[in-house]
Order: C-alpha cells, then sequence, then structure tokens
C-alpha cells in the first residue's frame, strides 16, 4: 500500500475521543490493516495490537476461539469474521476488535467463490460486518481494497456510536 487509508486517520480520530481501544486478527490482508492504523501518529492511545491469523495453527495460537462454535459456522461467512473479532477483542480485552479473512488470490480455496472475497467482522459496543467481492484475482490490489473496506467499515461503525 503506497499511501495509508484516509479511514484509518478518520478512525483513530474518533478511538482517541471515546477513550476506546482497538486489537485486529486479519488473513489476506497481511498486516495492512494494522500497518494503516498504526500510521496515524498517536497509535499508542488506541492501537493495542495485532496478528495475521493466515493458517489453522496461528489462530490457534494467537485467538481463543469457541471451537464448538466455529465449527457450525461456514467458512468465509461474516458470521465468522464476527466470531474472529469478538476472540481478537477478547484476547487483548480492547473496546473493538476488527477480523478480516478472505481470498487475495491468485487461486481460491476448496469453500469459496474463488479470489477476490473477504468478510470483514467487527466486535465491540456494537458490531458490524460486510462482504467484499472484488471479482479481481490479483493479489496485491485485493490486498488494498480489502484492507481499505475494513478500515471504512470501522470508521462508519465508530462514527454511528
Amino acid at each position: 500500500m503506497s499511501h495509508f487509508s484516509p479511514f484509518a486517520s478518520s478512525a483513530a480520530k474518533l478511538l482517541v475521543e471515546h477513550n476506546h481501544s482497538v486489537s485486529v486478527a486479519e488473513s489476506s490482508t497481511g498486516g495492512l490493516i494494522s500497518a494503516s492504523l498504526l500510521s496515524v501518529p498517536g497509535a499508542s492511545r488506541y492501537f493495542v495490537g495485532g496478528t495475521v491469523i493466515y493458517t489453522i495453527k496461528s489462530r490457534l495460537a494467537f485467538l481463543d476461539l469457541d471451537r464448538e462454535r466455529t465449527k457450525k459456522l461456514k467458512p468465509l461467512t461474516e458470521e465468522m469474521a464476527l466470531e474472529f473479532a469478538r476472540a481478537a477483542r477478547a484476547k487483548l480485552e480492547t473496546t473493538w476488535g476488527i477480523a478480516e479473512l478472505g481470498v487475495a488470490g491468485p487461486g481460491g480455496t476448496p469453500y469459496s467463490d474463488g479470489a477476490g472475497i473477504s468478510v470483514i467482522g467487527i466486535s465491540g459496543p456494537v458490531n458490524a460486518s460486510v462482504t467484499v467481492r472484488t471479482g479481481s484475482d490479483d493479489r496485491e490490489e485485493n490486498m488494498n481494497v480489502f484492507a481499505e473496506r475494513a478500515l471504512q467499515l470501522l470508521e462508519q461503525t465508530l462514527s454511528a456510536i
């Protein structure tokens, strides 16, 4: 990402105004959500931590997921993203948790429609989620679009409280 998101700046301002904190669990964005939030001066006032949960092994190591609950959820759904966001929030005891799960490409997965899909969940005083479909298999482009959309959803959710 050659530039960081204006949504990160807006979200950061709102987090500071509310004296709220955020934690991030991201998959196909590979740290871009965290990097954007950290690019805003004063990030230590709201950013507690984040992790790239790219594999099942890392998800089990870094998040305390409710395994019985996640077994019942379909992969790459907003419900699954919300469960990961809840786990990220609980793990670092933050006001907000944001999670992103997706397929950046160029290949797909056995359980998805192929590249260019991301599900994003936000857990906190209110919950929000969105599914992003780019129709593209351009890995870098998808990673940037997914991160931007996650930050936009965070900013919109914070603006609504």
